[in-house]
C-alpha cells in the first residue's frame, strides 16, 4: 500500500509564501553580458536557425513542414482537399498557429502568384503578391493540393536519402532537409528577417539554372553568366542588365539590380496600359506616388489613372493628355515613381547549420554537394536492400537441391523452435536463410516457384555490382545527377518572364522635363505667402488680397521657368521652380511656403531669390557688422533636393539678404551711421556658412540694423557716407537725408 503523504502544517506553507515574495519589489543588479547569453542570444540563434533563414534545400522550417505534411496526406495525387484540413495536420509539425501556417500556404501557391514555380496548386481567391489590397479569402473556403513539380521535392524521401527529426512533442518524425532534385534554393524567390542578419534571394529561370548546374559539375572553372544570364521573376517586366552588377551577386551573394515595368501603348484609347511591375511593389504603392507627383504638378501629362486588375492579370491603364508622347512619359514615371525599382540580393543560407552569405557559385556548388550525398544514401539503401534480397535468394537456392529433404526436416522436427536450427545445419545456411525458408507457404514448396525466384539472381549480381561502381566512382554519382536535372528541365522549364534590357536598348541621357517657359510676376510677403501672376491677369486684377497686416516685400519679373530659393530664419534654404505653382490671381492670398514647402514648426521665409543659371551672389548682413558674399553656385545641386541646410552663418542673427546678379552699391546702417560701399569690396566666400567679412564697426551695444540696395534719390550725396576702407564706423545721417525719401 503507497503511504499516505502527511498534511504540511499551516506555519509550513505561510513560510513558503514569505520566501516567495522575500524579494519582491528588490532591484537584483544583473550583468548585461550575462542577460544577453541567457536571454537574448537563444532567442537570436532559434529565429536564425528555426525560422528566417532559408537551407540549402531552398526552404525555411515552416515551408518544409507544410509541404511534407501535403505530402503525406497523399496530396500528389489526386484531387485538392480544404486548405484547413492541411492547416489542421500541419499543426502537428508546426506549432505556431494556423494563421501563420495558412500564410505560408499562400505564398507557395499558384494563386498568389509570387513564385517562378509554385509548390501549392490552389483553387479560390489566394491574393495577388503585386496587389496591397486584394486580401486572400479564408482557408475554409480555398482548395489545395501539390503541384506536379512537388514531386521532384519527395523523389526517394523513403529511401534514406536526408535525415529525419523528431517534431515538436516527439510523437511524429519530419525531414531535416527535403531531398530536391534542382536547385530549389535559387529557382524562387525567398526573403527572410532574423536577429541581426537577413535574407533576400532572387529566381532564376529553373532551365538555364539546371545547365548551370550542369556546366559547374563538369568544370568548377565555368563562367556560367554566360548560361545563367540574370535573374528571372514570376512578375516579369525588365531587368536593366549591369554586367559588373551581375557578377558581384554571382560571387558574393550581394548587390542589386534595377526591375522596370513593362508597357503597351494603346493609341485608339489614347492610354498607357501597365502589365507588369517590379517584384519589390505594388499597383496601390505605384498609384499613390503618382497621384502625389500630379497634386505637385510634377507630372502634368496624366488625365487619368485606374486600376482595371481583374482575373485575366494585373493591368494598370494611364489616360494621356493629347499630344503627350508615351515613351517620355513611362521614362519620367519610372524615374519618379516605383514602375522602376531595385532588387537588393543578400544570398544568406544556412549551410549545416552555420548562416552563410555565398554567391551563385557557392550556392550551386554546395547544392552539388548536398546533392550528391543524397544520391550517395539512396544507391547506398538500394544497394542494401539489394544485397538482403540476393542474400535471402542464395538461401533459397539451396533448398532447390533437395526439396524433399526440406521437408523431411521440418516434418521430423519435434519442436517449432528446433526447425530453424536444423534447417541451418541440414543445408549449411545462415539463421536469416532459414527463417525465410522457414517461411515460405506450403503451395510455394514446388520447383516451378523457386526456379522463378532464384532466376533473379543473376540479375540482382549485376544490379549490385553496378551500384557498388556508382559509390566507388563520384563521376557516375554527378552523372545521375545530370540526368535528373536535364529531366526537370524538359518538364517544367519555362521561357524566361523577365526580359533582359541591355545598356544599347535604352536611352544613356535623362530627357529634359519640358517646362512651359512665358512672364511672370512673382510676389513674396512678409508673413511668407507667395504668388505667381502672369502680366495679363496682373493688368485686369484689383488690388492684392493680403492677411490683415501683412506686405509685399519683393516683386520680381521672371519667367515660368525660373529657379526659386527661399531662406528662412533658421539658416535652411527651400527650392523650388516657378512652374511647381500654379497661376494665380491678385485676388486669392496666395499660397503659404511653410506649409507648402514642408518647413519645420516655427520656421518662416524671410527672402526670396530668383535665379535661372546659378550667376552671381548671395549677400547676407548680420547683426554683428559682418557681412558674407556666397558664390550662387554654392546652392546648386545635382540631384533635385529640396531642402538644404546652412545656408548661411548662424553665428549671429541675420538681418538682411540680398541676391545679386552683379556687383553694386549697398547701404549698412547702425544706430543714425551709414555705410555706402560697393559689393565688390567683400570678399567671396566658398562656403556658405562662413562669417563673412567685418564691414561695419559698432558701438558698443549697438548691432547693424539693415541692409539694402542703393538707388537713385536715395541721398543727395552718397559719396559723403563712402569710406576710404572697410570696417568703418560710418558717418553720421545727414539732416537733408532724412526725409520721405529715406526708405532705410
Amino acid at each position: 500500500m503507497p503511504q499516505k503523504r502527511k498534511k504540511e502544517p499551516a506555519s509550513a506553507k505561510r513560510t513558503q509564501q514569505e520566501a516567495l515574495f522575500e524579494n519582491a519589489g528588490v532591484v537584483v543588479e544583473q550583468p548585461i553580458i550575462d542577460t544577453l547569453e541567457k536571454n537574448f542570444m537563444p532567442y537570436a540563434m532559434s529565429i536564425i536557425l528555426s525560422r528566417a533563414i532559408p537551407e540549402i534545400d531552398g526552404f525555411k522550417p515552416s515551408h518544409r513542414k507544410l509541404l511534407y505534411t501535403m505530402y503525406k496526406m497523399g496530396l500528389l495525387n489526386g484531387g485538392r482537399t480544404k486548405s484547413a484540413n492541411v492547416v489542421g495536420q500541419t499543426m502537428k509539425l508546426n506549432p505556431h498557429g494556423d494563421i501563420p501556417i495558412y500564410e505560408t500556404m499562400v505564398r507557395l501557391s499558384r494563386g498568389y502568384e509570387v513564385l517562378l514555380h509554385p509548390y501549392v496548386d490552389s483553387k479560390g481567391n489566394f491574393g495577388k503578391a503585386y496587389s496591397r489590397d486584394m486580401a486572400y479569402a479564408a482557408s475554409r473556403y480555398t482548395e489545395v493540393k501539390l503541384d506536379a513539380i512537388s514531386a521532384e521535392l519527395f523523389r526517394d524521401i523513403d529511401k534514406d536519402t536526408v535525415d529525419f527529426v523528431d517534431n515538436y512533442d516527439n510523437t511524429m518524425k519530419e525531414p531535416s532537409l527535403l531531398p530536391v532534385t534542382f536547385p530549389s534554393v535559387l529557382t524562387n524567390s525567398n526573403v527572410g528577417i532574423a536577429v541581426g542578419m537577413a535574407s533576400s534571394i532572387c529566381s532564376f529561370n529553373l532551365a538555364e539554372l539546371c545547365e548551370a548546374a550542369i556546366a559547374l559539375m563538369k568544370n568548377p572553372q565555368t563562367p556560367i553568366e554566360d548560361i545563367l544570364k540574370a535573374p528571372d521573376f514570376s512578375g516579369g517586366g525588365y531587368l536593366i542588365y549591369n554586367r559588373s552588377e551581375i557578377d558581384k551577386v554571382y560571387q558574393t551573394g550581394r548587390g542589386s539590380f534595377r526591375i522596370r515595368s513593362r508597357y503597351q501603348f494603346d493609341k485608339s484609347n489614347n492610354c498607357i496600359e501597365i502589365t507588369e511591375i517590379p517584384p519589390t511593389t505594388t499597383v496601390e504603392a505605384i498609384m499613390d506616388k503618382v497621384v502625389d507627383l500630379v497634386k505637385s504638378g510634377k507630372i502634368r501629362e496624366i488625365s487619368d489613372m485606374r486600376d482595371e486588375t481583374d482575373l485575366s492579370g494585373l493591368k494598370l491603364t494611364i489616360d494621356l493628355k493629347r499630344g503627350v508622347d508615351p515613351d517620355k512619359l513611362m521614362q519620367k514615371l519610372c524615374r519618379l515613381t516605383p514602375l522602376e525599382d531595385a532588387f537588393s540580393c543578400n544570398f544568406n543560407v544556412l549551410i549545416n547549420g552555420t548562416p552563410r552569405v555565398m554567391g551563385v557559385y557557392g550556392l550551386l556548388e554546395e547544392w552539388i554537394s548536398f546533392r550528391q550525398n543524397a544520391v550517395h544514401r539512396r544507391v547506398s539503401f538500394d544497394l542494401k536492400k539489394m544485397s538482403e534480397k540476393l542474400h535471402l535468394l542464395k538461401g533459397l537456392e539451396k533448398i532447390l537441391l533437395d526439396i524433399d529433404k526440406a521437408v523431411r526436416i521440418v516434418r521430423e522436427t519435434e519442436q517449432e523452435s528446433d526447425v530453424v536450427p536444423n534447417l541451418m545445419i541440414g543445408f549449411g545456411i545462415d539463421q536469416i536463410q532459414a527463417e525465410y525458408v522457414a517461411e515460405i507457404r506450403l503451395r510455394h514448396l514446388n520447383r516451378e516457384y523457386i526456379l522463378k525466384r532464384t532466376a533473379e539472381i543473376s540479375e540482382l549480381e549485376e544490379q549490385i555490382a553496378e551500384l557498388q561502381g556508382i559509390l566507388e566512382d563520384p563521376k557516375k554519382i554527378r552523372n545521375i545527377i545530370a540526368k535528373e536535372l536535364r529531366d526537370v528541365a524538359k518538364k517544367f522549364g519555362k521561357p524566361r518572364r523577365t526580359l533582359i534590357l541591355y545598356a544599347d536598348q535604352q536611352q544613356e541621357e535623362e530627357p529634359l522635363e519640358e517646362i512651359p517657359d512665358y512672364a511672370v510676376r512673382l510676389f513674396f510677403t512678409r508673413e511668407g505667402y507667395f504668388k505667381k501672376i502672369t502680366p495679363l491677369s496682373l493688368r485686369l486684377s484689383g488690388e492684392h488680397k493680403l492677411k490683415e497686416g501683412d506686405i509685399i516685400v519683393q516683386d520680381v519679373e521672371s519667367s515660368n521657368a525660373a529657379e526659386l530659393l527661399f531662406f528662412t530664419n533658421m539658416g535652411q534654404v527651400y527650392k523650388c521652380r516657378a512652374c511647381e505653382f500654379d497661376d494665380t490671381k491678385a485676388s486669392v492670398m496666395g499660397d503659404y511656403l511653410p506649409a507648402r514647402l514642408s518647413m519645420d514648426e516655427g520656421e518662416l521665409p524671410v527672402y526670396m531669390a530668383v535665379t535661372k543659371e546659378y550667376n552671381g551672389y548671395m549677400l547676407f548682413a548680420f547683426e554683428n557688422g559682418k557681412a558674407a558674399k556666397i558664390e550662387m553656385s554654392a546652392y546648386m545641386t545635382k540631384t533635385r533636393r529640396k531642402k538644404l541646410t546652412g545656408a548661411y552663418s548662424d553665428k549671429s542673427p541675420l538681418i538682411a539678404s540680398v541676391y545679386l546678379d552683379e556687383d553694386q552699391d549697398m547701404v549698412f546702417l547702425s544706430a543714425g551711421r551709414v555705410i555706402v560701399a560697393h559689393s565688390s569690396l567683400i570678399t567671396v566666400k566658398t562656403t556658405r556658412e562662413s562669417q563673412g567679412l567685418q564691414v561695419m564697426q559698432l558701438k558698443k551695444n549697438a548691432k547693424l540694423e539693415k541692409m539694402l540696395p542703393l538707388k537713385d534719390g536715395m541721398f543727395e550725396n552718397p559719396q559723403k557716407y563712402r569710406p576710404k576702407n572697410i570696417p568703418s564706423m560710418g558717418s553720421l545721417l545727414k539732416q537733408e537725408d532724412i526725409g520721405e525719401q529715406m526708405t532705410l
